[in-house]
């Protein structure tokens, strides 16, 4: 299952950890879940003009994306290994935490993340996304809030405890939307911080994912809790994870649920 992002209410803080997805960018880049369309086509429609942020952009999934909805695309990604296979893909793309990112003037319709604003300094990030949107434009952060089966999200919970009793991990019990919902409480604190961005709200979009047993354990070294794995413990983990997916059939459905925050840069602020 996918883990709880180390660190707290803060893990922007723990930039190794932040840093550690270019470990295996084309595996990161096959596996992630995509975004579903309605999503983009709604961020897309909500935004003043084409000229488009993607922070933490990584392997360009997002970008692609909003590319193909008529999007001129920048991102910016503080390894380098990712934007190198984001710019492969076709994705501009700049190294830089979104930060320290100079803009050199240059303004944007919509500032997006998808997937990644939990590490970035939530006050500090939303200041940055208001110094580069144009007065109306549009900044959207957004994640896709997974869900597995009950059984299986029991079954998983247990095997991460018993191989990596040391990382925190979603509470089966606990809907996966709670447990995101702290990322969105920050996004949109800091959003009100700024004071340069009006009401933030939200937009949900439900969709599924059906997974192979194979194609579970391919992602599952791209998780913020496996990235920096020794192998051992790794191969130990997909082991057990393996046993539980093939204890239901050897496949499973995973529901998802996309949420964006989401607020428009204000002209007076």
């Amino acid at each position: 299952m996918p883990t709880i992002p180390p660190g707290g209410n803060q893990p922007y803080r723990l930039r190794q950890v932040a840093e550690s997805f270019g470990t295996d960018a084309e595996r990161y880049d096959r596996t992630r879940p995509r975004y579903p369309d309605a999503l983009v086509e709604r961020i897309v429609a909500a935004g003043p003009g084409p000229d488009l942020l993607d922070v933490g952009t990584g392997t360009g999934i997002a970008a692609r994306q909003f590319q193909a909805a008529g999007c001129k695309v920048l991102g910016v990604e503080p390894d380098e290994r990712m934007a190198g296979l984001a710019r492969h893909t076709g994705v501009e793309c700049e190294v830089s935490t979104f930060e320290t990112w100079d803009a050199a003037g240059r303004t944007f319709d919509t500032v997006t993340a998808g997937q990644t604003w939990h590490w970035v300094d939530p006050v500090a990030g939303a200041a940055k996304a208001a110094e580069v949107l144009r007065p109306g434009g549009r900044l959207a952060l957004f994640w896709n809030v997974f869900q597995l089966p009950p059984g299986l999200n029991e079954a998983f919970a247990t095997a991460y405890r018993e191989v990596l009793p040391e990382m925190p991990v979603n509470d089966p019990v606990m809907p996966a939307m709670e447990a995101y919902s702290v990322m969105f409480t920050q996004a949109t604190d800091g959003m009100r911080e700024a004071g340069a961005f009006s009401d933030p709200e939200q937009w949900h979009f439900g969709w599924e994912h059906s997974y192979t047993r194979d194609e579970w354990l391919d992602q599952v070294p791209t998780h913020g809790g496996s990235t920096r794995l020794p192998p051992a413990k790794l191969d130990e983990l997909l082991s057990a994870i393996g046993a539980a997916i093939d204890a239901r059939g050897g496949a499973f459905t995973m529901g998802y649920t996309a949420v964006v925050v989401t607020a428009t840069r204000t002209a007076t602020a």
